[in-house]
This record gives structure tokens, sequence and C-alpha cells, in this order.
């Protein structure tokens, strides 16, 4: 019988979730750790836009082309999770209807359909939009249920194999003499009692996060948590993805998320992505933002205002110059350390296809020529993963 190469992952967030489904497709015995439940970090506190690339047609265009590419595929294998209910980037100020034809430019060049839409159009769309709105490009955006998609990445790996132990927090790294990973210790948070973790391969998905993690293993990737707040409102407020038509910048987003409208977000740095309180000056930022966009949301109530820590690559000194993208660091390759890869950056919308590189990566390292099989097979039931559980 041949014995299955095993793979440890650590973080249950997006990525981790959806490595976990790749990697147990291409065969490998699947362990994932998390500190936490799936996605109780970063990803189950997104704002939960399917991007369609054009927010970063301009200023970031390897990170569009990966949104619109996965954004096609998760309409495909995610419908379940997702509202694909379009979206429009408006001109609401006159500086930004000039903005129009570098937007239109970018999105043609990164292939996102960018659709020009006059304010009469927009408004028998959408009426609470502001009336002083001056047109805006369609592109096909929607929203998504981020714990439902966290699940059904999981429940489609578990289903194949994948073992899940949430709540089971990273201690301890250890590094062998040949320079190979060769032990995780966790600690389990319910019977604070260790556990020692060993697999072939050890693959650092901890997000916002991977900074710590790398340490401990004596490595570093260039990853900057950047929070940013959200305001949800308690009343739904548009059908579609409302934007505003410039660069990205503080609050100049709207979704529609179910029974609410969720505006965001501000961008900046920490050093720890553990704590961070809300600003209400933040929060106050937001919300007259927003108004601009909309100005009936003034009169709607605030549900709650939360805050997540986005694990971006420092390619510049301004926080708005983090890149999207992502990048999976081979630490053997560049730091000399075997066994040990790290997957970070990207987006909600790009968890698959980060999977996809980093499985890549490891059936490299492992000598194993398997391909990927996520981008054509539809996601099982968010719901199986806890009726699984349940029934074992």
């Amino acid at each position: 019988m041949k014995i299955k190469p095993t793979a440890l992952i650590i973080g249950a967030g997006f990525t981790g979730c959806a490595l976990a489904y790749d990697l147990t497709l291409r065969g490998f015995s699947v362990t994932v750790v998390d500190r936490g439940e799936i996605c109780s970090g970063t990803s189950g506190r997104t704002h939960g836009v399917l991007h369609s690339g054009a927010r970063y047609c301009v200023n970031d265009p390897e990170a569009a082309r990966e949104c619109i590419d996965e954004n096609i595929i998760l309409r495909k294998i995610a419908r379940q999770c997702i509202e694909f209910n379009r979206g429009i980037y408006l001109a609401i100020l006159e500086e930004e209807l000039a903005y129009k034809e570098d937007f239109k430019a970018g999105a043609e060049k990164c292939h996102v359909p960018a659709r020009w839409m006059d304010p009469e159009e927009i408004l028998s769309l959408e009426p609470k939009i502001n009336p002083k709105v001056l047109g805006g490009f369609e592109v096909p955006e929607g929203s998504f249920d981020p714990l439902r998609l966290g699940l059904a990445f999981a429940a489609s790996a578990r289903n194949r194999g994948a073992v899940f132990l949430p709540y089971h927090q990273v201690e301890a790294v250890r590094v062998g003499g040949s320079g190979q990973v060769d032990q995780v210790t966790v600690l389990n948070r319910h019977s604070n009692q260790p556990v020692q973790l060993q697999a072939d391969i050890t693959i650092n998905a901890a997000g916002a996060w991977a900074g710590k993690i790398c340490s401990l293993a004596g490595v570093s990737v260039p990853v900057v948590p950047s929070p940013g707040v959200m305001v949800a409102f308690e009343k739904r407020m548009s059908d579609l993805v409302l934007s505003r038509l410039s660069l990205p910048g503080d609050g100049d987003i709207i979704i529609p998320q179910r029974r609410m409208s969720v505006i965001g977000t501000t961008s900046f740095e920490v050093q720890d992505a553990d704590y961070i309180p809300v600003d209400p000056d933040q929060v106050d930022a937001m919300v007259k933002r927003a108004v601009e966009i909309m100005p009936a949301i003034k009169n709607v109530n605030i549900r709650a205002s939360y805050m997540s820590a986005r694990p971006l690559i420092q390619t510049g000194s301004d926080v708005r110059s983090l890149s999207r993208t992502f990048k999976c660091y081979d630490h053997e390759a560049d730091q000399g350390l075997r066994g040990f890869v790290t997957i970070t950056g990207g987006k909600a919308t790009t968890c698959r296809v980060m999977a996809e590189k980093t499985a890549d990566l490891i059936c490299q390292k492992m000598s194993m020529t398997v391909p990927c099989q996520t981008g054509e097979m539809e996601l099982d039931s968010y719901r199986t993963f806890y009726h699984q559980q349940a029934a074992q």
C-alpha cells in the first residue's frame, strides 16, 4: 500500500482551507491547525466582496488579473456562497469623472469587463444613490458569505480525509540537524496540553500572523498586518456593490450583505495583529464617506463596527502601495530551511489560486506530478463540515 505524503497546514482561514482541499485531491494526508475556529481570524471579518479586479486595475494590475480570473471560477464552484449582484464604480465628483479614461484603459488591459452607465440608468437600478452621480462603470462583482466560503473549502477537504484541529495554537517549530522542520508543537486550548505533530511539509498559511509563525522557525517574510475598519448597518440599502470611481482609498465601498449593508474600509499598518481596537474616528469617517455615495444611509442604525488585519506584502513605504497580490515563499530556496513553505498576501477572492500555486510548489519539491483539480469541481455544501463532524 502506497504511503501518502503528509502535510501540516497552519491556519484555517480561506487560504488554509482551500489548500487543504487542493492537497487532499492531490493525494496528501492533511492536518490543519488553528488557534481558533474555521475562519475566526481575518477571513471571518472580511466585508465579503467578490472582486472583479476593477479596484486594482490601474495601480495593481497583477492583483486585478488574479481577481477577475478567480471571480469567474468561484462563481462556478462556490455558487452556494455567492450573491452575484454586480457592482458599479460611481463617479460622484468631477475628479472621479476625470478618472474615467484611466479606469477604462486599466480594465481593458486586465480583461475586466466594464460598461459605462449614464446617471439615469444607475438611478433606475439604485434609486438611493446620490442624485448628483455623474455616471459609472458596471463590473462583474458580487458578495459572498465569509463563513460559508471557508466552510465549503473545509468541508470539501474534510470529506476527502483532511483532519481539522481547531483551538490548537502553534507554540514551537523544531528544526532538525538536517535543516528540516521535523516537528510542530501545538497547544490544545481545551485541555491545555501540548501536542507534537510531524509532517513531510509544513505550510504557514497564518495570514497576518505569518510573520510570527516564521519567527518560530527562524525565518522571515515581508508581510505587514494592515487593518481596516468596517461598519455594518441594519438595513440592506442596495442590491449592487457600490464603489467610488477612483484609486483605492478609505471608505469607498458599500456592500450588500444579506439583510445588511457593510461599508469599508481603512488601511494602516500595525506590528501586532492580535488586538486592534476600533477607532471611533475611523468609524465616523467611514459613515461620512458612505453618505457621499448614498445620503439615506445616515438615517440607518449601525449594527456593528469591526476590524480585521490583512496580510499585505511590503512593496513600498505607503500603506496603499502594499500589494494585494500574493506570494508563496519557499524557505529552502531563499533561507535554507527545508520542509517549510509560507503562503500569504492576496484576497479572499484569490484564495483558490493561492492554494493551487502553493500545492504546485509542494508537489515540485516532493517530485510529484499531480495536476490541480479545484478549478473545475463544485465545492461540497458548507453545511456538511459540521454535519459530518456530528455524525462521527
